[in-house]
């Protein structure tokens, strides 16, 4: 008889031969179902309580509030991706208060030191969010692989507002993640923080300094 075995019998002795499963009307994944603008108010609420920023924009204005962004931050460039749409707007833009963009097309052997060293600031998209605990989701891809999200100094991502869930459990529902998921999805509920040094916290040590986020209404 294996250990398992022997402590089910051993409760089965102590309640009469019979095992059962009390009723419980509670569940950890249950939540109210908040409306979409009390979703983006406590996403908000929370990415800000760690130093995270938050613009809200349209399809028509969103480029508009990321140059402002990065043109108040002096961005040199802004690495971009090459197939998503978010990557192919901007450079269809073509405006002059736009940095330089760059874009992530080659192994990251060969643009290392130039990726650590030279680029400003990035811009992803996102695969939603959740407003309970004010993170970001992302699913690096090639078009898009983590150290976009993960090295620049600056880190900002679009995310619809049609896509932000109450809870992450409602998020792997909704999107099916049990089908297949990338090799990496990432969480991302603030800028990079550590307080390792004399629990002293500290931002922008091991990644993103800034992560502002674009919610699109």
């Amino acid at each position: 008889m294996s250990s398992r075995e022997t402590i089910l019998q051993r409760l089965r002795n102590r309640t009469g031969g019979e095992l059962t499963v009390p009723e419980c009307d509670f569940s950890v994944l249950a939540r109210p179902d908040w409306p979409t603008n009390e979703r983006i108010e406590r996403f908000e609420k929370l990415i800000e309580s760690v130093h995270g920023e938050v613009h809200h924009v349209s399809e028509d204005s969103w480029v508009d509030r990321l140059a402002e962004v990065l043109n108040t931050r002096g961005a040199r460039n802004l690495l971009v991706p090459k197939q998503h749409e978010i990557g192919q707007t901007l450079r269809a833009a073509d405006r002059d208060d736009l940095p330089e963009l760059l874009i992530y097309d080659e192994p990251i052997e060969s643009w290392q030191a130039h990726l650590f060293n030279e680029v400003d600031a990035s811009i992803t998209s996102t695969r939603g969010g959740i407003a309970e605990t004010g993170s970001l989701i992302l699913w690096p891809n090639d078009d898009e692989p983590r150290l976009m999200s993960l090295v620049p100094p600056v880190h900002i991502a679009v995310l619809k507002a049609s896509e932000l869930y109450t809870t992450f459990h409602e998020a792997m529902q909704a999107q099916n993640w049990a089908a297949g998921m990338p090799t990496n999805a990432l969480l991302i509920s603030g800028p990079s923080k550590t307080a390792d040094i004399e629990q002293t916290l500290a931002y922008g040590v091991h990644g993103p300094k800034e992560l502002i986020v674009l919610i699109i209404e």
